[in-house]
């Protein structure tokens, strides 16, 4: 990594320039370049590359001013912008010793940039994961398990998006071997886009659902989307996709590289699994008794990706041990909270499978007080949007669950229109009246299941059942 003073480069002016086929007016030196890059103004830091985006409401380029004052060296300009104006952009430069770069298109660059940059380490393996559910925890299982083997590097949180996935690529270091990172998409094209950037030479789907189907149309339409992910492959690259996916041979027809199913009959060294209910799972595999924490039959599925991807990395089973033992549920993710209720937050995302699996589990778990199941709106349904929800309202209706409570526009119209057999059943049109009527059910003992889109903010309830968690619970 080449260094400039105090700064370690990541990109040089003339790297950046040539991987955007950009231009750099006035004048600068070009061996100068980024230490870090970023798409807000406001996390700039000396040394940056600030990439301003265009979004419906908000025009990026309007915060350049901004980012110069905080420090960035090198910023890209659209050629909407640039044109007419460059004088003004070189002096702007020149003011603050920074280079501006001008582009086509700034989101097309940053991933050009991105894509050039991942170039720059031929020795690290690239490891993607996309799927349209649990993409995110078998990340974090993967690189639990890898991290103990190699000096992995992978997306913070889940920055897997057009703009995401370029911005994580950028934290690759020399001294990291393999990188693993998720890829997400809201729309027709992108997988192909972000695959290009990260070029990975072993990837996993790990499932064919329903997220974004609003957008997409139909789950063949999502399954061709997620297929991108190896459309990049080569002989040599390897694939896996899950056994019991309906979308398993498509997945990888045509796909040239080596292939592997994963599963509870297809994972190698899978001896027999044991539910432990809130507490996780016993996983035998090959010599090891690997104690899970993490509940749910779908967070199971993720563990069996994740051991596959390591065992086909040569990782031995007291290392995928000791990984899958160290993971600590993630924020919103089925995460569990226990006190004088306990209480399932899993409302970091919403679809329609994931929404009938955790319900599903929540019902059959063995539990001597009341359940409270708290339904939030799944959302980009597109027209599947009614009957999705009415779906979800029927199984809650079969459920064992003492009260039921409905939130979100669709989640209360879908609720609205059916013949409740279950005798407790609320439609909350506020998130204060929600959390009102939590307070006024809630009894010692209880289980609270808590799903709903993300944008549902379902967080929200967290003061409420926290606080009666501490103490003041009513016998």
């Amino acid at each position: 990594m080449v260094s400039v003073g105090n700064e370690r480069i990541l990109m040089t002016v003339e790297e950046l320039t040539q991987a955007t086929g950009g231009s750099c007016p006035g004048n600068f030196a070009p061996d100068s370049g980024c230490s870090s890059v970023v798409t807000d103004s406001r996390s700039v830091i000396e040394g940056a590359l600030f990439v301003p985006l265009m979004g419906e409401n908000q025009d990026g380029h309007r915060f350049i001013p901004e980012a110069l004052d905080s420090g960035a060296r090198v910023v890209f300009v659209d050629a909407a912008h640039g044109e007419g104006s460059a004088n003004m952009f070189s002096l702007l430069a020149k003011q603050h010793g920074a280079a501006i770069i001008m582009v086509e298109n700034t989101l097309t660059a940053l991933q050009d940039a991105a894509k050039a940059y991942v170039r720059k380490f031929p020795g690290l393996r690239r490891v993607a994961i996309t799927g349209s559910s649990g993409k995110t925890t078998t990340k974090e299982l993967t690189a639990a398990i890898f991290s103990r083997k190699y000096r992995v590097v992978a997306n913070a949180g889940n920055l897997n998006s057009e703009t995401g996935l370029p911005l994580s690529v950028f934290r690759i270091r020399d001294e990291h071997e393999v990188g693993i990172f998720e890829l997400g998409m809201n729309r027709r094209g992108e997988m192909r886009e972000i695959a290009e950037v990260l070029d990975p030479d072993t990837a996993l789907i790990t499932n064919i659902g329903t997220a974004h189907i609003g957008i997409l149309g139909s789950r063949e339409a999502i399954a061709e989307e997620k297929k991108a992910v190896f459309s990049l492959f080569s002989g040599e690259s390897s694939g896996f996709v899950s056994e019991t996916d309906d979308f398993r041979d498509f997945l990888v027809s045509g796909v040239p590289g080596s292939f592997s199913f994963f599963g509870p009959s297809s994972t190698q060294g899978i001896l027999g699994t044991e539910s432990l209910g809130l507490e996780g799972w016993i996983i035998r595999y090959e010599t090891e008794e690997i104690h899970f924490p993490m509940s749910g039959p779908y967070n199971l599925e993720n563990a069996f990706a994740a051991i596959s991807l390591a065992r086909s990395f040569s990782i031995d089973p007291a290392t995928i041990r000791e990984g899958l033992e160290s993971i600590q549920t993630l924020f919103g993710r089925t995460e569990i909270v226990r006190g004088a209720v306990t209480t399932i937050f899993d409302y970091y995302n919403a679809n329609p499978q994931s929404m009938e699996e955790a319900m599903r589990f929540c019902d059959e778990l063995p539990w001597q007080g009341e359940k409270i199941f708290i339904l939030g709106s799944m959302l980009e349904l597109g027209e599947t949007t009614n009957a999705a929800h009415r779906a979800v309202c029927e199984i809650a209706d079969r459920s064992t669950a003492a009260h039921i409570l409905l939130f979100g526009e669709d989640m209360i119209r879908a609720g609205k229109s059916m013949n409740w057999n279950h005798d407790s059943v609320y439609f909350a049109e506020t998130m204060e009246d929600l959390a009102e009527k939590v307070s006024s059910i809630l009894q010692k003992g209880a289980m609270v299941f808590i799903k709903g889109s993300r944008g549902m903010a379902l967080e929200r309830l967290r003061p409420v059942l926290e606080h009666f968690s501490s103490g003041e619970a009513r016998s």
